[in-house]
């Protein structure tokens, strides 16, 4: 039922609050730490002035009273900025990034695996194959290097880093997005393999049928049922690869917020960018398995 996964993901919510407040306070180190060090007065007015002196369970609580309201406090190495106007910049450009990559992924992926499966054992099918193994094989950042190489400095196309408009998501969307259609493009070739050597296809190519009217009517939608199965996963992927992608291009999205929390120690803005992340993969995960439920009539509904 949709309550009970949405409590499922509520609950997940504070079990990884609870779980990232402890293992980022148990790191070597603390946020005041600098290469020059501060005066011992210094450093102690410091963690009195954020709360870092009172007991741990007191600090839990204040931290799960400004989850409950959103608010997780002012960051401790971005002096007079609140969290939440950190992630509130971040966020719209890692959505961009992601939903831009998963866009790429769906359309490239289900098209390549749709055009191969047609045409099966010819070179056109052996040609997607391999491009799909290659492309798994390469690590995001391997190919935003070659990205960068081939679209920047030899073609000289694209910029190579920064967040200045549309021309700048190109390369870290592909980057992002191209693993992801191949897997994609994997599994629809295998369903729509399938669905073409069904007897409703031999039927309907036996009533004359034009290729593109069974294809449209018979096999895509029951070769899009594993590639919606794989986009709770998928969107798991595209939330780990984006800390990469987002470091190598210079985006100032969540991902180079987590890693720049995590070496600095920054408590408040790792909780907070751990709870975002958490939260849009519960999310993610919860709307592909609604659409699983619309698409395949032999998935439960959920609603």
């Amino acid at each position: 039922m949709i309550r009970r996964r949405l409590a499922a993901w509520l609950l997940g919510i504070l079990a990884v609050h609870a779980l990232a407040f402890l293992m980022v306070r148990a790191t070597r180190g603390g946020p005041f730490d600098e290469e020059r060090a501060l005066p011992p007065e210094t450093v102690a007015a410091l963690r009195e002035q954020y709360g870092l002196d009172d007991p741990m369970p007191l600090q839990y609580l204040r931290a799960l009273r400004g989850l409950a309201s959103l608010d997780f406090g002012p960051s401790l190495r971005y002096r007079d900025t609140e969290v939440r106007t950190l992630l509130a910049d971040a966020l719209p450009v890692s959505l961009g990034l992601g939903g831009g990559a998963l866009l790429l992924a769906l359309l490239v992926g289900c098209s390549a695996g749709l055009w191969a499966a047609a045409r099966a054992g010819r070179a056109a099918d052996h040609a997607v194959t391999v491009g799909a193994t290659l492309l798994l094989a390469l690590p995001n950042f391997v190919l935003a290097g070659f990205a960068v190489a081939l679209f920047t400095f030899t073609l000289g196309w694209l910029p190579p880093a920064g967040n200045g408009g549309l021309r700048h998501f190109l390369l870290p969307c592909a980057s992002l997005g191209l693993p992801l259609a191949a897997q994609i493009a994997r599994l629809t070739r295998g369903a729509a393999r399938e669905v073409w050597g069904s007897d409703a296809v031999r039927a309907a190519r036996a009533q004359g049928l034009a290729p593109r009217t069974i294809l449209l009517r018979f096999v895509l939608r029951p070769s899009l049922v594993p590639v919606v199965a794989f986009l709770g996963p998928a969107t798991a992927a595209l939330l780990t690869g984006s800390l990469v992608v987002e470091q190598v291009f210079a985006l100032p999205g969540l991902g180079t917020h987590f890693v720049q929390a995590a070496l600095n120690r920054d408590y408040t803005l790792a909780l907070g960018v751990t709870v975002v992340y958490t939260a849009l993969l519960g999310l993610c995960t919860l709307l592909a398995d609604l659409l699983l439920a619309r698409l395949d009539p032999r998935v439960e509904a959920l609603s």
